[in-house]
């Protein structure tokens, strides 16, 4: 029985694409976007659609990119998912303990364990401050990526995939440095992440020898390469892709209309990438940003005047400043809501 239920559930999504590709697609503002993307040094794809009307334009929307963070999403609707189905009690405290901690983006990193958030709390600090340690906390608590996997093969799409937990993409640029380092505890890993004595003082020996390894030429060019391949990315999705999970979101598909409403609210109260996306706008947005090093990207809901406004930014192998780029994402988004709103939201 389940087969067949999976088998129905993914010709209904194959019905629903065909659907979504008869919609009126903008040539006009697909030249607009690929005038400006053009400016950009990087490799770029968008994916553009109302809600309201329909209309969609794309630039390389079916290409594959590193998602960064924004992948993230994916666990949070299957979160909400599942408490709606009574598999998950977002009320539910969880201790942060030591092996829990990961490095790079996040606030729960900057405190001492025994913190006990709730998963709701926990899911909203993966997304508003793209929070790692929350992240591999959540894709835990929902089964594991596979599961995170499983539900978006189920779901219809092709490309959206959680490749890696954050703790596997920090150990494989590490590995590439000294395959020896693939034995790293979590712990370990988050000190060459941290100054917090409470992981620093117990592995200074650790330290120092990943310093010396890490400072030569070679070293430093396996771990980005490691970081930076393909089959390694953190997670991988499409412009278009993207913007269908937003719209799910949105039209409060994803899950149950009260889950898919405190989904959104989360996405409004987003605290970084306020030059990316943003950064020119005077209308609301709720979205998500992800980065890693030669990635800068942005996903969300535009509620500009005319209507709301899906948008799914990608951007990689960054060949000039960062800060260039993301400010050339806000300009994006500009003129996307000037074409749809002429200009109301100045």
């Amino acid at each position: 029985m389940r087969s067949i239920g999976v088998f129905a559930l993914a010709l209904l999504f194959q019905l629903m694409a065909v659907d979504a590709s008869a919609q009126p697609a903008s040539s006009n503002l697909s030249r607009l976007l690929e005038a400006e993307l053009s400016r950009l040094p990087t490799r770029s794809g968008i994916y553009v659609k109302h809600l309201g009307t329909g209309e969609e334009a794309s630039v390389r929307g079916n290409d594959e990119f590193e998602s960064a963070s924004t992948i993230k999403l994916a666990t949070m609707v299957l979160a909400f998912r599942m408490a709606d189905e009574r598999k998950l009690d977002l009320s539910q405290r969880y201790v942060i303990k030591p092996a829990d901690y990961r490095g790079g983006s996040g606030i729960f990193r900057f405190h001492d364990p025994g913190m006990n958030p709730t998963l709701r709390d926990i899911i909203t600090q993966m997304v508003i401050t793209s929070d790692n340690t929350a992240t591999d906390i959540m894709i835990a608590r929902v089964g594991g990526k596979e599961v995170v996997n499983r539900f978006l093969r189920d779901a219809g799409y092709q490309v959206l995939r959680q490749n890696n937990t954050t703790l596997e993409f920090f150990r494989l640029g590490y590995e590439a440095a000294d395959p020896k380092y693939k034995a790293l505890e979590p712990e370990d890993i988050f000190a060459l992440n941290t100054d917090m004595p409470l992981f620093v003082e117990p592995r200074r020996a650790l330290l120092e020898e990943f310093k010396k390894r890490a400072a030569g030429k070679d070293a430093a060019q396996r771990m980005s390469a490691a970081w930076s391949a393909k089959a390694n990315w953190f997670g991988w999705a499409t412009p278009r892709e993207m913007g269908r999970l937003l719209e799910s979101i949105e039209l409060n598909t994803a899950a149950s209309k009260a889950s898919c409403e405190e989904m959104k609210r989360i996405l409004l109260a987003q605290q970084s990438g306020i030059i990316k996306l943003p950064h020119y706008l005077t209308v609301p947005i709720g979205h998500k940003t992800g980065e890693t090093g030669t990635v800068t990207n942005d996903v969300g809901m535009i509620y500009a005047h005319s209507g709301t406004i899906v948008i799914s930014f990608y951007n990689v192998e960054l060949a000039g400043p960062r800060a260039e780029t993301e400010d050339g994402m806000g300009r994006v988004a500009r003129t996307v809501v000037d074409y749809f709103d002429g200009g109301q939201h100045r």
